[in-house]
């Protein structure tokens, strides 16, 4: 199992210690089946040895199994919270594209239900232990006992084990399927909050949604998850039968054809009823296992944290020679192959050359660059239909500070490609991006991107200004908002927004805000005047452009509003990602 693997990996000490822990108290737990039937088949009255053996036994049990389950509890918990953040670290870190491509919906399929599909199986790793220890314990046991009644059991036991590993190959199969319309559950949940409006204008459309969106997808998870948990309760009960078969035939079957003392025989009956007892246990939490087991391969299916250079320039290659060749159609069997997986031998590790953290990531500040200098650039966007075929470039250009560029052209031009492509979102195929000479690569690429402040037309506002010295900004926050003419509907307090239930016009100013606080080289707008009303979108242009570009900033507005155009340094046009 993966998740057994993650544990190992984790702390090989830890468990190791846990395990013999464990151990101690599953032979404990035999040793006071052994007194316990010692003393129901003696006619002498109970010696004080065997009261504090009782006594001391059933101490050391308790302890041990105490120490067990605290040992693994920890490790466990530490390695659900090791998973979470790695997670959303291997988000972050991954190329952009290819986190465009995944989707919203299957990546909080995976950060909500796979992760806590791990969460609840590590968090019975413990008692599968020691139910396993108390399994040991009782085997040993039997073999002191008898070991022909040892061999006879373990024959069932086998028998139980491989019949309950076939019946339940078709609850993995099941579990697997439900886990695929998880994916596109969630994206009917993702449709439900974001187009809620369209679907309560529209009867026929709201209940077309659910009836062939919503309800076939809940109906399909239901079946399969009852089809696999339905497969798993047959084994178990089908295991359960023949371990009391076992127990009818030593207790009624064995005494007929040998003889066969009483104390034996009870020792028999009570050793292999906790065996039922500890199979039980073991049988319920696998379940539990195989669907931790399902999620972490659907989380090494993401191959999320793909930044490596080889893999990017891999990826390159291939996009390079579909743009060269003009290839439609291009497939992707190639991207991305050969990646990293996330769990190697059930263990979490990291791959990333970009893997973001408070110790890998660049400190660097971004300087104050007299020129930016792009050189044959371009991108080639592979998809694996024809329809998505797109190449932006090649492109050559230079900006400077104090300058106030415009970018333009139709809607699929590539204008918000190119944005991120020059702030370094986006990898380009061919070219070079020089910073006052320097050469923009792998190893500095996140520096560079520090010299960008931007707001694209998909932006993501943050209730909190993270990042900042809000302390020593207060009066500085207070100017912008009376300037964006914010400050009666939102306060800032402690570096968090008083709120941003605001219009979407609204909400951007709220972003320009903080843009203006990263106080970044390089500013970029996506469009950002398309949401606001003509008087802000007057003081946009003639007011803030300008300010920005007079404390020497470099700023790259991407409008349609041509009544501005006037104002504009340069003015940069795209025509099918081609620069005219």
């Amino acid at each position: 199992m993966n998740v057994i693997y993650l544990l190992l990996n984790s702390s090989r000490i830890i468990v190791a210690i846990a395990i013999f822990a464990g151990l101690v108290s599953g032979a404990c737990s035999a040793r006071i089946i052994a007194l316990i039937n010692s003393a129901i088949n003696s006619n002498k009255t109970f010696s004080s040895v065997l009261i504090w053996s009782f006594i001391g036994l059933v101490l050391i049990a308790v302890t041990s199994r105490f120490i067990s389950e605290l040992c693994l509890i920890r490790l466990s918990q530490k390695v659900i919270f090791d998973t979470r953040l790695l997670l959303c670290r291997r988000i972050v870190s991954s190329p952009l594209r290819y986190i465009e491509e995944l989707g919203s919906s299957r990546l909080l399929a995976t950060l909500t239900d796979d992760v806590q599909a791990v969460s609840d199986a590590v968090a019975f790793i413990p008692s599968l232990c020691i139910a396993i220890a108390v399994v040991l314990g009782c085997l040993v046991y039997l073999i002191y006992l008898s070991w022909i009644v040892f061999l006879g059991f373990v024959v069932f036991l086998v028998t139980a084990i491989l019949s309950y590993e076939i019946v339940t190959r078709k609850a993995k199969q099941s579990l697997e399927l439900a886990r695929a319309e998880q994916d596109k559950l969630f994206s009917h949940f993702h449709a439900i909050t974001e187009g809620i409006k369209e679907l309560k204008l529209n009867q026929r459309r709201r209940e077309a949604f659910f009836a062939e969106e919503l309800e076939c997808t809940i109906g399909r998870s239901r079946r399969y998850n009852i089809d696999g948990m339905t497969s798993f309760t047959i084994g178990l009960t089908w295991s359960q039968l023949l371990l009391f078969t076992v127990i009818g035939l030593v207790d009624f079957g064995l005494p007929r054809v040998m003889q066969i003392d009483q104390s034996i025989l009870s020792g028999y009956a009570l050793t292999i009823i906790f065996l039922v007892v500890a199979l039980d246990a073991i049988t319920t939490i696998l379940p539990r296992l195989s669907k931790a087991s399902i999620a972490l391969q659907k989380i090494e299916s993401m191959n999320l944290a793909l930044a490596s250079r080889s893999e990017e320039m891999s990826e390159k290659s291939d996009c390079v020679q579909a743009s060269t060749n003009r290839i439609r159609g291009y497939t992707s069997k190639t991207r991305l192959r050969g990646l990293n997986s996330l769990v190697r031998a059930g263990g979490l590790r990291l791959y990333s050359s970009e893997l973001y953290s408070p110790k890998t990531s660049q400190t660097t500040s971004p300087v104050k660059f007299e020129q930016l200098k792009i050189e044959n650039l371009s991108h080639a966007y592979c998809g694996e239909q024809e329809d998505n075929y797109f190449t932006l470039g090649s492109i050559d250009l230079t900006f400077f500070p104090k300058e106030l560029v415009f970018l333009v052209g139709g809607n699929g031009s590539g204008k918000s490609t190119f944005a991120k492509l020059i702030t370094g979102l986006y990898i380009s195929e061919t070219g070079k991006i020089f910073v006052d000479g320097k050469l923009v690569d792998d190893q500095n690429r996140d520096w560079y991107r520090q010299h960008f402040s931007a707001v694209f037309s998909d932006f993501y506002l943050f209730d909190k200004l993270l990042g900042l010295d809000c302390a020593k900004l207060d009066n500085q926050i207070q100017d912008y908002l009376v300037k964006l003419h914010l400050d009666s509907k939102v306060k800032v307090k402690e570096g968090k927004f008083s709120t941003t239930a605001l219009s979407q016009g609204q909400r951007k100013r709220l972003a320009l805000l903080t843009a203006y606080l990263e106080d970044r080289p390089f500013y970029v707008f996506d469009e950002w005047a398309s949401d606001q009303d003509p008087v802000f979108k007057e003081i946009f242009y003639t007011q803030l452009l300008p300010e920005l570009k007079s404390k020497g900033k470099t700023v790259l507005a991407i409008s349609h509003d041509d009544r501005y155009f006037h104002l504009a340094d340069r003015i940069l046009k795209l025509d099918y990602g081609k620069l005219i």
